[in-house]
């Protein structure tokens, strides 16, 4: 009878059609009692002879089998409209606080873990409140009735289902804590086992590179065996849980029918008497059983309460303050105002007194090494995190004065790992602006390159992906990420490493057709090919995350420095490329 507090919390969305549906759930066991009380009348006149009423008493048990058919569809109906207003509450919930949480907290947390919260706990969930917390409240208010009308009846038939009427809702209480914690340990291996195989999956033509396919087989065969023991553990707990219940649901039965068998043999009771306490003693325990069977139905969700209390608990790596909105009519300036920032206990922060300007409506460039912080640089822009001295403006105001909504709206970015949705060339497009035209997708499309490969496809824009775009080449995943960003029609246009999968020829299109593609914008290049910033307005080079130097391509590459250095790696790169 385990109640998590996050369960309870679950099910407020749905107060009003769980209540129905137990309304509805204590009205069919009503069936139930009185079937029981009109057999048992049946009965009674059978043994004195007395087969007037006989007719009637079969014509209304008839009558109440049919309601309670009747009265048991209209209550799953219920009872599954409520689950399915849980699942989408709780999911709702869940993802929106994710969204909050941002990328940040998948540094910490398994992709996989998360999916099954989000799913298989969820679903736990709607069968937890949907038929377990229903059934709970029966079995807490029907049996009390139930004896109190044997008490009337024969009160010496209470002798023994009083005590196993408290041995099977108590007994079983004993072992709360120990379920609870084997509950745990099953959940937690179970989301453990669902993040290695979706990982698994993902990862598989790195680990048939590799040659590591055989080992991360034996390794999710070990997990599936951990899985395995955890619910053996667990099912044994449960054994003695379902049966001491049923220990006490069959002594107390038996009890009750010898005590009402002794009664009528005595002369004590009158035959309708011993029926009522032979039909009903069977009732008085059939909410109790009917717990145990939805318990065990609805315990994948009592399992992973605390997965879903800990994720939708989750604290995000900033705070949504702000209440300013980002305006969209003119391209933004853009200022690191000396920004230093530290991953968690790195020894050197990534970001150590950074300090530039992106002027509004221009093109600045951000390049740098490996690990110089541009990466960084990006995630304080959207505020994944925040940086921990100096500040940044966009249009004069601190980013944290925005809302995170307003600010991430403004800025579209093209990452060097693009993601593409399993549906058409279209549709993924208009994820950045849900109403755009045939011709504004076609608008974007050419200015990314993309349109002429798009329309060679047999089905054209309605082509549908793979998934994560698997169907397209790098370049083409690339190119079509940023035709969606510059549908987004963003006043900040960041392109990290955006041109990073396209080949040469494909990069100049993209870099000649930039500027008229981004014109009205504020536009971020972030790169580590030089040919793809040698052209911007400015360029800012970042090595061991501060600013080296800035300013025009002809004058970094004259005034030597680490700029110069990464032009000619890129020259010697290209030249052991044509040899």
């Amino acid at each position: 009878m385990i109640v998590h507090p996050e369960l309870r919390r679950a099910a407020r969305p749905a107060r009003r059609p769980l209540l129905a549906a137990t309304l509805l759930q204590g009205a069919v066991t009503l069936t139930h009692l009185a079937q029981a009380a009109l057999l048992a009348l049946a009965l009674a006149g059978l043994a004195h002879r007395d087969t007037g009423r006989l007719p009637w008493l079969l014509a209304a048990v008839l009558a109440v089998v049919g309601a309670r058919a009747g009265l048991t569809v209209w209550q799953r109906r219920t009872a599954t409209r409520a689950g399915a207003r849980v699942r989408v509450a709780l999911r709702d919930e869940l993802l929106a606080h994710l969204g909050r949480l941002g990328p940040a907290h998948l540094t910490t947390a398994r992709a996989g873990a998360v999916r099954t919260t989000l799913v298989d706990g969820v679903e736990g969930v709607d069968t937890y409140v949907s038929r377990y917390l229903p059934q709970l409240l029966i079995t807490l208010t029907v049996p009390p009735l139930v004896l109190a009308a044997l008490a009337a009846t024969e009160p010496r038939a209470l002798l023994g289902l009083v005590p196993a009427l408290l041995l099977a809702l108590a007994g079983p209480r004993a072992w709360d804590r120990l379920l609870a914690a084997r509950g745990k340990e099953h959940w937690d291996t179970y989301e453990g086992l669902g993040a290695d195989y979706l990982e698994a999956l993902q990862g598989m033509p790195a680990l048939r590179a590799a040659g590591a396919v055989g080992r991360t087989r034996a390794r999710l065969e070990e997990r599936s065996a951990a899985l395995h023991r955890a619910t053996v553990a667990k099912l044994r707990v449960s054994l003695v849980d379902t049966g001491i219940t049923d220990l006490a649901i069959q002594g107390g039965t038996a009890a009750a029918a010898l005590l009402a068998c002794w009664s009528a043999v005595t002369g004590s009771t009158t035959a309708t008497g011993t029926y009522l306490v032979l039909l009903l003693a069977s009732e008085c325990f059939r909410p109790v059983r009917d717990l145990a069977r939805e318990w065990h139905a609805g315990y994948l969700g009592a399992s992973a309460a605390d997965g879903l209390a800990a994720l939708r608990t989750a604290e995000p790596a900033v705070e949504d303050t702000g209440t300013a909105s980002a305006h969209r009519q003119a391209p933004p300036e853009l200022r690191f105002h000396n920004v230093r920032f530290t991953y968690g206990d790195a020894p050197a922060p990534a970001l150590d007194g950074v300090s530039f300007t992106a002027q509004a409506g221009r093109t600045t460039a951000i390049v740098g090494p490996s690990g110089a912080g541009k990466s960084t640089l990006l995630a304080l822009l959207l505020r994944h995190h925040d940086p921990q001295e100096g500040r940044i403006t966009l249009d004069g105001r601190a980013t944290t004065e925005y809302t995170l909504a307003s600010l991430r709206q403004g800025i579209a970015v093209v990452s060097q790992d693009t993601y593409l949705f399993h549906a058409t060339i279209a549709d993924n497009l208009r994820l950045a602006r849900p109403g755009a035209t045939d011709d504004d997708l076609t608008r974007v499309a050419r200015a990314a390159g993309i349109h002429d490969e798009i329309t060679a496809l047999p089905d054209g824009y309605a082509t549908l992906l793979g998934e994560r775009g698997a169907t397209l080449s790098g370049g083409q995943r690339q190119r079509l990420a940023l035709a969606r960003a510059l549908l987004a029609d963003a006043p900040v246009l960041v392109l990290d490493e955006a041109t990073s999968s396209v080949d040469e020829r494909r990069e100049a299109d993209i870099v000649r057709a930039l500027p008229t593609a981004a014109s009205g914008r504020t536009v971020l290049v972030i790169a580590h090919r030089l040919a793809a910033v040698r052209h911007a307005d400015r360029i800012v080079v970042l090595d061991s995350g501060r600013v080296d130097a800035v300013g025009e391509h002809a004058g970094l590459v004259e005034a030597g420095g680490v700029y110069t250095r990464l032009v000619e790696a890129g020259r010697a790169h290209r030249g052991e490329l044509a040899a």
